[in-house]
């Protein structure tokens, strides 16, 4: 069995067991030696071999049902992670961030260049650079080939050593050092030893072009190894040891003291705090709690303690909060005071309309939504809340309309086709129902359901023509060729 085959038989295994791994990219740092296009590593992970394993992998971890579906926040995540990709060696290319619902601290790079931000690692950051910086790091570990220099450090290797040390990377990497180990029982210390140092390496390495990508993307240098150290001083505070980011990714005095060095190279000055940042935290931290007369009574004490980071932030939490404990008419109170200050914030039109809706006003969600949606039709959260708001008043024209608006911005959300093929099954029109539920299976990656939808929607009994027919046949033929390659391809 070849380490390519190796490579596929475990990574598919262990992220369909929901395991972190970190992988392939782009090019090269100017002061980082990286394999050239054309080395031996490259043979072990192509880029369509990359593509699939991202698929299964994002699949997986949907699976778990843990990735956070709020529109709102997922769209801070990927303007976040998409500011430091235009800094970086995979500028271009097309990543995908998204939070993990979890109070773990911890981040992750998988195949395909998905990255994962637990929320809990968020809310351990105290600033926006901060949590850019972890950011920064997993992009580095990406676009640095770590993975694929792991696969050809193991083809060097016996078959057997081979082997094992690959499986013990891949878990490793994973976030289980000690399952890694074990794994690899039976290899030769020096073996094991070489890769413990690899591992060291691709750390250091990360460190160092994450904080390239930092300075370049207007955040502080300097708090990569401050949040790390701050982390480390903090450790005996976790009930379970140690953060589990400081488990996947070891952090050592020197390491610290080595990224401290080169942050020191660029001029200090102060950075300006992102609203959108702190406001994204304070989501995050009422969501947390399991009581909302707890997180009242917490942001209420924190605004009369001032134990906060950010006043306003802290407000929008205690709104949030007094809403998820039905005290909607306090709640509202303060979403107006803080619209009045900031008319144009997102977060708070949102917030806005949702009280609204929880008070089963109705009216007075579409003409939020309507208003401002008329102001900011580019705006992805705001048009989500406007195509739901519509769909449930049963506007299905104009929410039909307001999606296919948003669909020629992003084409390939699979949100969007799911809520236009709700759009279409509650106008009685079956086949285009299918046909857009088949478009958001094509948009994850999965085509064999896509396929499957096509199928029904052309044995389906309902209003079709000519042109409709021939585009579903057309569609289905195309998709049918893909899934051929693709099933051909994974057997290699």
């Amino acid at each position: 069995m070849t380490i390519k085959q190796l490579f596929t038989q475990f990574a598919l295994f262990i992220l369909t067991t929901w395991v972190v791994v970190t992988t392939t990219g782009a090019s090269e740092d100017e002061s980082i030696r990286l394999p050239e296009l054309g080395s031996p590593s490259d043979q072990y992970l192509t880029p369509g071999d990359e593509a699939r394993l991202g698929r299964e992998f994002m699949l997986s971890v949907r699976k778990t049902g843990q990735v956070l579906d709020d529109p709102q926040i997922t769209e801070y995540i990927q303007q976040l992670g998409d500011k430091l990709l235009k800094q970086s060696e995979a500028v271009g290319q097309k990543f995908t961030f998204f939070v993990i619902d979890k109070p773990e601290i911890n981040a992750f790079a998988g195949p395909g260049g998905y990255i994962g931000i637990y929320s809990g690692l968020i809310l351990a950051t105290q600033s926006e650079s901060e949590l850019a910086s972890v950011i920064a790091h997993e992009i580095a570990h990406v676009t640095q080939k770590h993975l694929l220099r792991a696969f050809d450090a193991a083809n060097r290797m016996s078959g057997k050593t081979a082997a094992l040390i690959l499986a013990s990377i891949l878990v490793g990497v994973a976030g289980s050092p000690d399952a890694g180990i074990a794994m690899a029982t039976g290899v030769q210390a020096s073996a094991i030893q070489e890769q413990i140092n690899f591992t060291r390496s691709n750390e250091e390495e990360a460190d160092t072009v994450g904080i390239q990508i930092l300075a370049k993307s207007d955040f502080d240098p300097r708090s990569m190894p401050v949040f790390f150290e701050r982390l480390t001083h903090a450790s005996r505070l976790y009930e379970s040891g140690i953060p589990e980011i400081l488990r996947t990714h070891p952090v050592t005095t020197n390491r610290v003291a080595d990224a401290l060095g080169r942050a020191e190279k660029y001029s200090y000055r102060q950075f300006p705090g992102n609203l959108s940042y702190y406001l994204t935290r304070e989501a995050l931290r009422v969501r947390q709690f399991k009581d909302p007369s707890k997180a009242a009574k917490h942001f209420s004490s924190g605004l009369d303690d001032g134990r906060h980071l950010n006043k306003e932030a802290h407000k929008y939490g205690y709104a949030l909060a007094l809403s998820a404990n039905h005290q909607y008419k306090k709640a509202e109170k303060i979403i107006e005071n803080l619209l009045q200050k900031n008319p144009s914030q997102v977060e708070y039109i949102l917030t806005s309309a949702k009280i609204a809706g929880d008070e089963g006003n109705k009216n007075k969600v579409l003409d939020i939504l309507d208003t401002y949606y008329s102001l900011m039709p580019e705006n992805y959260p705001l048009a989500i809340a406007y195509i739901d708001a519509l769909t449930m008043a049963k506007q299905l024209d104009t929410a039909r309309r307001i999606t296919q608006q948003t669909i020629a911005l992003r084409n390939n959300e699979p949100r969007l086709y799911r809520m236009l093929s709700k759009i279409e099954e509650l106008d009685n029109n079956q086949i285009e129902s299918h046909r857009m539920l088949a478009e958001a299976f094509v948009a994850n990656g999965e085509l064999r359901p896509a396929v499957q939808q096509l199928e029904i929607a052309l044995n389906t009994d309902g209003k079709s023509n000519f042109y409709q027919t021939s585009k579903i046949e057309s569609r289905l033929n195309k998709l049918r060729d893909l899934l051929k390659a693709q099933e051909k391809a994974d057997k290699r």
